[in-house]
């Protein structure tokens, strides 16, 4: 069947590794089954970028375009799976993940807590690989003429690496070795995640579109500017946001001393010394208001926000630069308004 969608392109991607896995052992197969799991959920903005990216530029390859985006979000689970083995967790979205999954089966059989963690990580870093293939070859059978497909391997493989140096460079910040300056904590956040979110499937609809090299150049950098405002916004939230409704911890970043644009502008503030008690430990609810209070007078969640939206017009503005449909305006800040709604932000 052709896929007309990307959640059909998708599915298509999963059920084909549910036959492989299947066909070789049951334990294999549930290997496979945590990966379609951690597939699930989340807004699809993603794909839906690659698509909008396609149909403006007048793509007439709608087909392969639902091929790259289901590839793309496919490479998102991969790297959410690669995360959460390299943060330790196991839990994503309220429920148990990869490694979660394979950890809790082993100690339900017996295997002690050692043991458990150690089948959690191979599985989540086995899992991520799979997904990562499985990306990587529907790319590659799309249905693009081989010269695209070829373009199309690049970006991916440029996505990775980039991907990789950010997520590196989040690990080594967060030894605290020495404090990260604003410039560092921004170019890590714009490797990790504007890359491959933002750039790689804006530029991928592009090249399916028969865009020229400056179009794609440019939508590469619409969607680096995109992703540090969407990851500005998500630090906010990792601080501010109601957990209840964005099922992110309010306390986690504070705890981690994670070296987010919001803490080391605060650093620099004359409130830091009152705000830096309630950094690296943990914080009741009346102690976490009362951070969320000094950040706030301190000028540290204003200055983030103005950089947000900063980062916000320069990636319209680039959109608008080219003259393209004005349909992608929307579509590329489609995926921020519930980061950016100030009901979406507690007071």
């Amino acid at each position: 069947m052709i896929p007309r969608t990307t959640d059909d392109a998708l599915q298509r991607l999963l059920d084909d590794g549910r036959t492989r896995a299947a066909a070789i052992d049951p334990a294999h197969a549930q290997l496979w089954e945590t990966v379609a799991a951690a597939s699930e959920g989340g807004k699809r903005f993603r794909p839906a970028l690659v698509t909008a990216a396609h149909d403006a530029l007048q793509g007439t390859s709608p087909e392969a375009a639902a091929e790259v985006g289901a590839a793309v979000e496919l490479l998102h689970t991969a790297f959410v799976i690669h995360d959460d083995v390299i943060d330790g967790d196991d839990v994503r979205r309220g429920r148990l993940n990869v490694s979660g999954t394979f950890s809790s089966s082993a100690r339900a059989a017996g295997a002690g807590p050692e043991d458990a963690a150690g089948i959690g990580r191979a599985a989540g870093i086995l899992a991520g690989d799979l997904a990562l293939a499985a990306a990587i070859r529907a790319v590659a059978t799309c249905g693009a003429s081989p010269d695209v497909a070829h373009r199309l391997l690049d970006l991916f493989d440029a996505a990775l690496h980039t991907t990789a140096a950010g997520e590196l460079a989040d690990v080594r910040l967060a030894l605290h070795l020495d404090t990260a300056s604003l410039g560092e904590s921004l170019a890590m956040e714009e490797q990790k995640t504007s890359a491959y979110s933002f750039a790689l499937p804006l530029q991928a609809g592009a090249v399916l579109a028969g865009a020229d090299e400056h179009v794609v150049d440019r939508l590469g950098a619409a969607g680096l500017m995109l992703g540090v405002a969407f990851q500005l916004v998500d630090d906010l939230i990792g601080v501010f946001g109601d957990p209840a409704q964005t099922g992110k911890s309010a306390t986690s970043d504070l705890r981690t001393r994670k070296q987010t644009p919001l803490l080391i502008h605060a650093a620099s503030t004359a409130e830091w010394e009152q705000i830096s008690d309630y950094v690296g430990r943990d914080l009741t609810e009346e102690e976490l208001g009362e951070a969320q209070g000094l950040l706030t007078a301190s000028g540290s969640r204003r200055f983030v926000e103005e950089l947000a939206e900063a980062h916000l017009t320069g990636a319209r503005s680039i959109v608008e630069e080219l003259g393209v449909s004005t349909d992608l305006v929307p579509a590329v800040t489609a995926c921020l308004p519930a980061l950016i709604d100030p009901k979406e932000v507690a007071a």
